[in-house]
């Protein structure tokens, strides 16, 4: 199942609204084929390992299959894996995570039972669930799952009180967050850090996907010469606003989408742009926003998890800006609360991982 998962990873950033699913077919001990949905539209990672066994003649008949994720039984972009398990005489299928969709939940497992086949199920489930999270909200809610991502000093500190920030973190956790980029169907910032930063929202890994890219402008100031404009006809761009004049057609003919959303205190409610988001088949926003936008968006109740980048630095300074500003927690017993899933070293720097325990509605 470990080796299933490691192959599941591969499709990172390419099958998005699907999940990641990694396959292994074994015989006495011994793989004799394997497979992943390595993009969203291709073969699922069953009928992809089963296509490995039967390019070099393998029979599969008794053989066991490792799978992450519940075969599927519906009809889709592809046919139902179950009937490819049956038609392969598969003895054993043993499966790390449920499926959610609810043309799935346990049918896939029980379809199989039916035709004789053993099904030993929550094999690692933790890790398989793991690697799934942004596919269990969409599925289930429609909405994205948002990873709110900054990089700060020991001291909290996003940037020197100058407003110098490059670079806060080390070479190891830039590219680090070029992963984020790829495995994110979007990245998401406020009109001030175009502003201040002029940003591509680009992923620069080789061999990457961008991301679509999300500017949240509530008065539609964002330039018109600015690196996102200039590129918005070669890599996809929402500009999300409360304006609903003529001001956006010049964002639309250079190939921008505007959307025009609710207000909410004076900005664009977030909550109705993640529905529309989610309508949009955006299955996860990765927010790269500064203080305003974060303390917006907790708000909202839209972030799940937080990824935070700690530097052994100290900027100090009384007016350097911090990860989340907004008008902040009165009390300490209305803080929003973390859990810590990871902690890991990335180079010399520290991230914590954590999910976001008491989201407002939104899970």
């Amino acid at each position: 199942m470990r080796r299933a998962i490691e192959l599941a990873k591969l499709g990172m950033g390419f099958v998005s609204p699907n999940p990641m699913v990694g396959a292994v077919i074994v015989r006495n001990g011994e793989i004799i084929g394997e497979g992943y949905h390595r993009r969203y539209g291709d073969l699922h990672a069953e009928r992809t390992a089963f296509a490995n066994c039967d390019s070099r003649n393998i029979d599969c008949t008794g053989a066991e299959m490792y799978v992450t994720l519940e075969p599927c039984c519906h009809h889709g972009k592809q046919p139902p894996c179950t009937e490819a398990v049956i038609g392969h005489g598969i003895s054993r299928v043993y499966i790390g995570s449920a499926d959610p969709n609810p043309l799935v939940a346990g049918r896939g497992v029980q379809i199989l039972r039916e035709h004789a086949i053993e099904v030993v199920e929550n094999v690692l489930r933790s890790e398989c669930d793991a690697i799934n999270e942004i596919f269990f909200k969409y599925i289930t809610t429609g909405l994205p799952f948002v990873t709110m991502k900054y990089a700060m000093t020991a001291d909290g500190k996003i940037a020197c009180y100058t407003g110098r920030s490059k670079w806060v973190t080390g070479e190891a956790s830039r590219e680090d967050v070029q992963r984020s980029r790829l495995k994110h169907s979007a990245i998401m910032v406020g009109i001030g850090t175009v502003l201040a930063d002029d940003p591509m929202l680009t992923c620069r890994l080789e061999n990457g996907r961008d991301p679509v890219r999300i500017i949240c402008d509530s008065g539609l100031r964002t330039p018109t010469e600015s690196n996102i404009v200039r590129t918005a006809t070669s890599v996809p761009t929402i500009i999300a606003t409360l304006v609903s004049d003529e001001r956006k057609k010049v964002y639309e003919e250079s190939g921008c989408t505007v959307l025009t959303i609710g207000e909410k205190k004076g900005h664009v409610d977030l909550s109705e742009l993640m529905r529309k988001l989610g309508e949009m088949k955006i299955d996860s926003v990765l927010l790269e926003g500064g203080g305003e936008l974060n303390w917006s968006a907790l708000e909202a109740g839209i972030v799940d998890k937080v990824q935070a980048y700690i530097a052994p630095k100290i900027f100090g300074g009384a007016a350097a800006k911090t990860p989340v500003s907004g008008r902040g927690a009165d009390d300490p017993e209305s803080a929003f609360m973390l859990e810590t899933v990871s902690v890991r070293t990335i180079g010399e720097d520290i991230l914590i991982e954590s999910r976001v325990k008491n989201v407002h509605g939104n899970n």
